[in-house]
């Protein structure tokens, strides 16, 4: 009886090692510091033929642009507008200015 415990709680100790290494933890927000946008935003984004305007600071996430880069809005999408700044497509927020993301 005791040999078929041990085996038992061997059994189990070696079922939950292999179920704790399946584990997958998330951290919120994701450490990159990006912003998971609708699909919808970056594809009306993607396809606007947009002029690139020229901006002499760092292009990212957490820089506000100034009020002389013109933000496009993006249609039925409130939070969200876009540019383009030294050829790379920026969405940000309309209000601010502020970059929440450089799209790729």
């Amino acid at each position: 009886m005791r040999k078929t415990m041990l085996a038992a709680a061997a059994i189990l100790t070696i079922s939950s090692a292999a179920f704790a290494q399946s584990t997958v933890i998330v951290t919120d927000p994701a450490p990159t510091g990006s912003v998971v946008l609708p699909g919808e935003v970056r594809t009306y984004v993607m396809e606007q033929n947009t002029p690139s305007v020229v901006y002499d600071g760092d292009i990212v996430v957490g820089t506000t642009l100034p009020d002389t880069v013109e933000v496009h809005t993006v249609p039925d999408m409130d939070g969200y507008g876009y540019t383009v700044v030294n050829e790379r497509r920026v969405i940000v927020e309309p209000k601010t200015h502020g970059i929440i993301q450089v799209l790729e």
